[in-house]
């Protein structure tokens, strides 16, 4: 794996997280990717505050507003950098395998949400231009102009768009 599929790997468990739905019905992504790790799986309830912090710091991101909750994620979860070769190749890992997954996975995110912040050009953000959606969504389009989080959001929000052309046709 390249350092670039990790740092995606990891935004998007990040995304999930933030997500509610989504962290209730993980990706077998995400599950193997704890599971490659030593971390058990945890229900958003069990991890306390983490979820809520991850999702500030995805709005901060995504608004381009000052990171304060990335600052905090570093300060509550700092990373414990260190080389591992679990795979076989020498790599950055920023949390120690078999950890509780809340330290875990506050201290990935913590550093990799810090990447994403000083420009790590491998990850996009995004929040879901849908109406009634507020999920993020890690953007892996070509030119990085996703603008919603599912194709479910799209579609609904283009069948709106058309209905009410058609509604104002008629008037």
């Amino acid at each position: 794996m390249n350092y670039g599929d990790y740092m995606e790997n990891v935004a998007r468990l990040a995304v999930e997280l933030a997500n509610p739905a989504n962290w209730s019905r993980p990706t077998e992504r995400s599950r193997q990717i704890l599971a490659e790790h030593g971390v058990t799986w945890s229900t958003r309830e069990t991890l306390g505050t983490l979820p809520d912090l991850v999702r500030e710091a995805l709005g901060q991101i995504v608004d381009g507003i000052a990171p304060a909750a990335v600052h905090t994620l570093l300060e509550r979860y700092p990373p414990q950098m260190h080389l591992s070769n679990h795979d076989g190749r020498l790599h950055v890992h920023f949390a120690h395998d078999g950890a509780p997954a809340e330290p875990w996975l506050g201290r990935v995110i913590a550093a990799n949400l810090a990447s994403v912040v000083a420009g790590d050009p491998a990850v996009a953000l995004g929040r879901c231009a849908a109406e009634s959606c507020e999920n993020f969504f890690v953007d892996q389009s070509r030119n990085r102009t996703r603008r919603f989080c599912s194709n479910a959001c799209a579609s609904r929000t283009t069948v709106a768009a058309y209905r009410a052309r058609a509604s104002q046709d008629r008037t």
